[in-house]
């Protein structure tokens, strides 16, 4: 191994430090906005600490932050479209992506090309399709719809990740799993499932997060304020000059972000445990 000498060291050091500053200030600037109270319009300057802390912008924001619906209409809206999103791309993700692993058929080279332009394709290029499918059988306008939408956009992502996961599963598990009698759902469900965990863990989290942070195309299947979501509120008070202090938006930002953190962790946590052969204390 190269020995690093200390100057080195220290230019290392010094570039993470800003690196860090660079993505923690912004994120630290929208926490003391959310805690300051002072503020009536557009903050003016950057401060480290509120001007005037306090917890009423967050009690407001709680009851109503957009229009007539409270917060907790809101993430409810987001947590169902999201988590429909995850649940829906992994179950008929992971399918295809096991076939498109393990089997040789026709078609098979023209599918995955067709699945990698749809993941590179912008979100736009489906607006037309979607609008006219989920209006053709009656559910543009409601969650579940809006939750297909979001599923159509995290599928391409999520088989090609599940796809290279269960390729670096050994061909010689499955076959020693074959030959003490499983079929070959039983040999997906309990070898190649639990040891392609972490990449399905990586494919819910990215397919949650397209659910729950999107807003451009919510609206185009969207009529009503009762199907709103988090990410839709926040840029119809942005949009529609409904904006009256920066730190309720902030306050707002930070209680959506709160599921985030605690989904992410909890997904860290299953990574950690699970990364080989599945949780050590079993």
């Amino acid at each position: 191994m190269r020995k690093v000498r200390w100057w080195q060291q220290v230019i290392y050091q010094i570039g993470l430090a800003c690196v860090g500053l660079f993505v923690l200030l912004p994120i630290w600037g929208m926490v003391y906005l959310a805690f300051d109270g002072g503020i009536r319009g557009w903050p003016t300057m950057f401060r480290l600490w509120p001007e005037q802390f306090t917890l009423s912008v967050f009690r407001e924001v709680w009851q109503r932050p957009y229009q007539d619906q409270a917060f907790l209409a809101l993430l409810k809206n987001s947590l169902l479209v999201s988590f429909g999103a995850a649940f829906l791309s992994l179950v008929f993700g992971a399918s295809m992506a096991y076939a498109f692993a393990r089997y040789r058929f026709p078609g098979r080279t023209a599918g995955l090309f067709g699945l990698l332009v749809g993941a590179l394709l912008p979100a736009v290029a489906l607006m037309t399709p979607l609008y006219i499918l989920l209006s053709a059988v009656g559910l543009r306008t409601s969650l579940f719809g809006l939750t297909i939408v979001y599923t159509a956009f995290a599928m391409p992502f999520c088989i090609w990740n599940m796809r290279a996961a269960f390729q670096s599963v050994g061909k010689e598990l499955e076959e020693s799993a074959f030959l003490d009698g499983a079929t070959t759902l039983q040999t997906f469900w309990w070898i190649t499932l639990p040891l392609s965990l972490p990449s399905i863990a990586v494919a819910a989290l990215i397919a949650f997060l397209i659910g729950y942070s999107e807003f451009a195309m919510g609206w185009l299947f969207v009529d009503r304020s009762q199907n709103v979501t988090l990410a839709m509120a926040i840029a119809g008070i942005i949009q529609g000059n409904a904006l009256q202090s920066w730190s309720r938006l902030a306050a707002l930002a930070v209680m959506m972000s709160l599921p985030v953190v605690v989904i992410f962790m909890a997904l860290q946590r299953t990574l950690m445990d699970r990364w080989m052969f599945g949780d050590i204390n079993d």
